[in-house]
């Protein structure tokens, strides 16, 4: 069964974007010459998602404005949550407001990635029960990687991908139940997902395709580099 619903975080002030985020939320910088936020909702059409609710905080009306003179192609319905309150708060809110489906997607807004939702989707629902699945990926090394034989240095490696250590990629399926586990406040990576991994309850999907981070300046050129190397990174880096 294709999974439909998809809450995205956007509220996040951007506070390492500045100046760029002076006067527009995070989600609105452009990437490639495209909002952060146009790109992943062209990815969620991509991958049959015919609804997504956006949790809202840090100049949310822009946010607003902007779907509103580009309607993205898929029913758009908006949750405002505090930027103090965090992820935990931003999810909880939007679930409870406007979610009924039993089964979802929760996607973080300043990641860019070509994850195949219904795949992960699939994956999810054919495994033991769990509350949570969310995407991992090998952790791409910002430093590079010596080689050491004793005190002697054999070799470097420039920044690699580190294939034994995973890291999540701000993508997951989530159960209805999972209010359950999410404070008032907080941060659902610190709170809701240990919780979930200690009581049996939240499985890992392993990525191997397209996946970047854009939090800092320096993120968003290292992601614009990215995308100018394939036509369509969301459907190219991944068969």
């Amino acid at each position: 069964m294709t999974i439909e619903t998809a809450v995205i975080l956007a509220g996040g002030a951007g506070l390492r974007m500045r100046p760029l985020t002076d006067d527009k939320p995070k989600v609105l910088v452009e990437v490639g010459g495209r909002p952060l936020l146009d790109w992943i909702l062209t990815w969620l059409k991509q991958n049959e998602v015919r609804r997504a609710v956006i949790g809202v905080a840090y100049k949310s009306e822009s946010i607003v404005e902007y779907l509103n003179r580009h309607p993205p192609g898929l029913e758009i319905e908006f949750s405002q949550h505090t930027v103090e309150g965090g992820t935990a708060q931003g999810f909880r809110l939007a679930i409870e407001r406007h979610v009924n489906d039993s089964v979802f997607f929760g996607i973080n807004g300043d990641e860019l990635t070509n994850v195949r939702l219904q795949e992960l989707g699939d994956f999810h629902k054919s495994g033991k029960k769990a509350t949570a699945t969310i995407a991992v990926s090998p952790l791409p090394s910002p430093f590079a990687v010596v080689d050491l034989n004793g005190s002697d240095v054999i070799g470097f490696h420039e920044k690699p991908t580190l294939q034994s250590v995973y890291v999540s990629v701000g993508v997951y399926v989530l159960q209805r139940e999972i209010t359950d586990y999410i404070p008032a406040v907080g941060d659902i990576e610190r709170t809701t997902f240990p919780r979930l991994a200690n009581e049996g309850k939240l499985r890992a999907y392993r990525h191997q395709g397209f996946w970047k981070t854009v939090n800092t300046i320096k993120d968003l050129g290292e992601v614009e580099k990215e995308l100018h190397k394939v036509v369509d990174p969301f459907s190219s880096l991944e068969k």
